[in-house]
């Protein structure tokens, strides 16, 4: 959430970003009336608890018509501050509940806009040339089922459209991902974490994915518990309702997990192979560090994202989301998008967001520099969806037969493995 103080301060500022978000505009009067009412209230309680204490003190001394009147008085001020009290939490559940559905604010150089507005910041790598090699890309499900990797038929099966298993070399070379993509991260100073797939609704609220994302995602009613979309989710949260040394920051994190999605809104989009898909395992970036440094840190964060593409030899380019695509807790999104032969266009393969200070104060996670304690800044970065960069390596690197090309850096996991070979049927 954002700072109330600031909301006061320059509420024009806070219009303009729900107004670039596409966001309800109106949302911002009306959490200044509620923090109005909230602060005069809590006022008012104090005024009548202090009223309420004095007169406490008198009662003793007094004595006949002077006492009982004074007990009288003290019964209306008991009834007062009992209303006081009723009222001033009122306000601060209303205040609260708007504060919620605010999203952060949206960075000055974001462009405006909706989902294709985005800015392409850079283009790496140039997509192959199937036609002057002489023949056509196969389709990531085709060359899955030549290499027996991929197996949509029976995943539907078993649990339904949009679900896989990954068979023979197709687990191996998830596996591969993993180990390569947290060896990257091990060696750029994260600690890896195995996180949660289910977390409680306080989890899922704090980090924003209740709100705007909330149809995506999976609850289970009895339990009262969330399927995980992503390990953002956890690792977020695993610093909830604590305090943290400012001397010990940036705190970074490379959490894996299964993640679970609803696609809610995805009809009839992506539905052949595993591009879209409800379940799928990722590798992702997290950050603790101090407000000051939370634009260079998401400038690393890119930049250990573009690393990782670049290793696997992916030809990808760099954008800049537009406003109206954050999602309510970023201020700022970057999605590197790799070259997807047979669509003939950038898909997002990872992506990553500065929420400022605005997953702490939900979360209730600050920083302590010397006698000072304030909220601190987190970011987020997706290493390596699985699923859609199993998706761009076996297009980008097909072969004629059908076989695939290994990108050196997964080799060592994939037992020297220099191609992917067709398997006999």
């Amino acid at each position: 959430m954002i700072d109330l103080r600031l909301l006061r301060e320059d509420p024009d500022r806070v219009r303009a970003s729900q107004r670039a978000r596409g966001e309800d505009v109106g949302i911002v009067d009306a959490l200044l009336t509620a923090d109005e009412r909230r602060r005069s209230s809590s006022v008012r309680f104090d005024e009548l608890r202090a009223e309420q204490k004095a007169l406490g003190k008198l009662i003793p001394k007094a004595s006949g018509d002077e006492k009982a009147e004074l007990l009288k008085k003290a019964g209306e001020l008991s009834a007062a501050v009992k209303a006081a009290d009723a009222e001033q939490d009122v306000a601060a559940e209303e205040t609260q509940r708007l504060l919620l559905q605010l999203g952060n604010l949206v960075h000055p150089e974001v462009p405006v806009g909706g989902e294709d507005d985005f800015a392409v910041l850079e283009t790496i790598g140039t997509p192959r040339d199937f036609e002057a090699e002489g023949f056509a890309p196969k389709d990531h499900l085709e060359l899955g089922e030549l290499l027996g990797a991929i197996d949509t038929e029976r995943g539907a099966k078993v649990s339904g459209s949009r679900f896989y298993y990954l068979t023979g070399i197709g687990a191996l070379l998830e596996f591969a991902l993993v180990n390569a993509a947290m060896a990257q991260a091990t060696a750029a100073g994260f600690t890896p974490m195995l996180t949660p797939a289910l977390v409680k609704p306080k989890a899922m609220e704090g980090t924003g994915f209740l709100g705007q994302a909330a149809e995506d995602v999976y609850h289970l009613d009895k339990d009262d518990l969330f399927l995980v979309g992503t390990s953002e989710v956890p690792l977020a949260a695993y610093h909830m309702d604590e305090i943290l040394e400012a001397d010990q920051l940036p705190r970074r994190y490379a959490g894996f997990s299964s993640c679970f999605r609803r696609e809610a809104g995805s009809y009839g989009k992506d539905t052949r192979g595993i591009f879209r898909v409800h379940q799928f395992d990722k590798v992702e970036m997290f950050v603790y560090t101090t407000p000051e440094e939370a634009e260079a840190e998401h400038q690393r964060l890119l930049e250990w994202e573009k690393q990782w593409l670049t290793s696997l030899e992916l030809p990808f380019r760099v954008v800049d989301l537009a406003s109206g695509d954050l999602g309510s807790s970023a201020t700022r999104k970057f999605d590197c998008e790799a070259w997807i032969p047979t669509q003939g266009k950038y898909r997002e393969l990872t992506s990553t967001s500065n929420t400022t200070e605005f997953q702490s104060r939900r979360l209730s996670i600050r920083m302590r520099e010397g006698k000072r304690v304030r909220p601190l800044a987190t970011l987020n970065g997706t290493l390596c969806a699985i699923t859609r960069t199993i998706v761009a390596i076996l297009e980008n690197h097909q072969r004629a037969d059908g076989s695939v090309r290994v990108p050196e850096v997964l080799r060592p996991f994939l037992g020297g493995r220099e191609v992917l070979e067709p398997v006999a049927r």
